[in-house]
């Protein structure tokens, strides 16, 4: 729809006014999105329902009370979220806060993570110390966080988390059934029928659930479907016969939705895959290892018309690509050590030899292009010591206690390291801003100045001018801190211009921008959703009007 980002900020506006008029509200209504299993899509139907409630004047808010990540999100006062609930934040046209994420668990080993409570580390812990310690005082974060959403917005929209049907989990469970019962919520379970069986795992989920648990469950929405939806229908009539639930819902598969995934799952299979020679012109290849996060710092990339990108799991695959990219990681010593494992120190270096242009770092990545990482307080190890960084810049990063989540935005420095280029125009922009944001534990140290050049001036707090990122003068190695980095238009085609001008090759025009190409898919995935879901039952099951009636 045209100008949809000024047209939900109009209606969150009428919302406030109408609210404001007649004094004292009821809390929102909530409504629990929840799924047979993991990775069936519970994300993105949350954030279709919620464009489509606020596209009908609804002030809607997303909320999960317990998030599972590697790829998060900073808020606008600095507090670390899942970046789903930040991603639907976006798409409903409001500010994220660490309410609609109080608590995030990020991964730091196969038996650890970090907890995150309202955005600030809170502890490290074992999965058996999480369930044991943790869990008994979960609930209060939670429902405190959910009530001060319902105070602010018509309705909340609840996502679960994995199944809800994990028998050793449920009796300390806080993102699923549990969490519906606390707040009387109705419950639309979501099935994906791409990866096969769908029907038995909606009933096997239902046989699963207690009677009280059962009686929540409003609705199904079968996710992922290709195909003729009447081969379908008579599953669907045995189906609601069987369990006496409607079928809300037979939503398509969606292909090249462009907009950001939470975990690497969704890089599977990806490791490797052939470039389309003829289309593409530029090479660009990430390095996939274990602990890889925030790795949408790089989608913009892939909507770029000449340029591949691909993430690499072996050394073996890397070849000589344009550009190396070591992204952002949630233990960056940890993954250092997979590198050498996998040859790729020897592999970078041949790469740069025979001809790639830059070898890149992006937060964890960055750290490692240094000459050493220190951890004096055991951060990111079993106990303190320090290892070898790759040696290609003049740093070395600490592990502090404190962590850093900020948003942050300056531009270019002038006297960058990276090679940039005019545009096809030949216009070369006097100024190229850089917004973005920080999510690190390390602080970085540069032992020679003198030997590097800064890429960016962010605006300080106090409004300072303060240097970040560094590379070598010649600009083939380079790191910084910003996640979100390419999706600063400008920037991002400037810099592979002057790519393109390294191998010869004419410049190009700014080709699209990041911001309304996502737009553009939060619309086209509740136009998709909104055409096939049922939405008069989905707002009756609380208790609202909208949908058509």
């Amino acid at each position: 729809m045209e100008d949809t980002a000024s047209y939900i900020g109009a209606i969150g506006a009428l919302g406030a006014a109408r609210s404001a008029e007649s004094g004292p509200r009821r809390p929102g209504a909530v409504l629990m999105i929840q799924g047979t299993a993991s990775d069936v899509g519970k994300s993105l139907v949350t954030a279709a329902i919620g464009r489509i409630m606020t596209r009908d004047g609804y002030r809607t808010a997303p909320f999960k009370s317990q998030n599972m990540a590697l790829n998060s999100y900073v808020t606008a006062d600095g507090k670390e979220i899942g970046r789903a609930q930040g991603m639907q934040a976006e798409a409903f046209g409001i500010t994220a806060t660490s309410d609609m994420n109080p608590i995030l668990l990020k991964p730091s080993g196969e038996m650890s993570a970090q907890i995150v409570v309202h955005g600030v580390p809170h502890a490290a812990l074992s999965a058996r110390e999480y369930r044991e310690k943790f869990l008994p005082e979960a609930k209060d974060t939670v429902m405190d966080a959910l009530g001060r959403l319902r105070e602010a917005y018509d309705i909340v929209l609840m996502e679960g988390a994995g199944s809800p049907a994990e028998i050793n989990l449920k009796s300390r469970d806080i993102v699923n059934m549990n969490l519906a019962g606390w707040a009387d919520a109705p419950v639309l379970l979501v099935a994906d029928i791409d990866r096969g069986g769908v029907f038995a795992f909606i009933v096997g989920t239902l046989e699963l659930l207690e009677p009280h648990e059962r009686a929540r469950v409003k609705g199904f929405i079968i996710n992922k479907f290709r195909g003729d939806v009447s081969l379908l229908q008579p599953g669907l009539d045995w189906l609601e016969e069987r369990t006496g639930i409607p079928v809300l819902g037979v939503l398509p598969f969606l292909p090249q939705l462009r907009i950001e995934a939470e975990d690497s799952v969704v890089l599977e299979g990806t490791s490797g895959r052939q470039r389309e020679e003829s289309a593409k012109e530029l090479d660009i290849a990430v390095i996939r290892y274990p602990r890889i996060s925030n790795f949408t710092d790089f989608d913009p990339l892939e909507e770029e018309p000449d340029t591949v990108l691909r993430y690499v799991q072996s050394a073996d695959e890397l070849g000589t690509p344009d550009v190396i990219i070591l992204p952002g990681t949630k233990n960056t010593a940890a993954d250092l050590q997979y590198l050498r494992e996998q040859g790729f120190p020897a592999a970078i270096e041949r790469a740069l030899e025979r001809g790639t242009e830059q070898l890149a770092g992006i937060c964890g990545g960055y750290q490692m292009l240094g000459l050493k990482l220190l951890d004096p307080h055991a951060v990111e190890s079993a106990e303190p010591g320090e290892s070898e960084g790759l040696g290609y810049l003049p740093l070395s990063t600490a592990f502090l206690q404190h962590k850093t989540t900020v948003r942050v935005s300056g531009g270019l420095a002038a006297d960058h390291p990276l090679r940039l280029s005019t545009t096809a125009n030949g216009v070369t922009p006097e100024v190229l801003p850089v917004a973005g944001y920080e999510i690190h534990m390390g602080t970085t140290t540069n032992h020679d100045p003198s030997s590097v050049l800064s890429l960016f001036t962010l605006a300080g707090p106090e409004g300072q001018a303060v240097p970040e990122g560094w590379g070598t003068r010649d600009g083939r190695v380079w790191g910084s801190y910003l996640h979100g980095l390419f999706h600063n238009d400008a920037l991002r085609r400037s810099w592979l211009n002057g790519l393109r001008s390294s191998k010869g090759l004419t410049p190009l025009t700014a080709t699209f921008s990041a911001a309304e190409l996502r737009e553009q898919e939060f619309d086209r995935l509740a136009d998709a959703v909104e055409s096939h879901l049922n939405m008069a039952a989905v707002y009756a099951t609380m208790g609202l009007p909208g949908g058509g009636e």
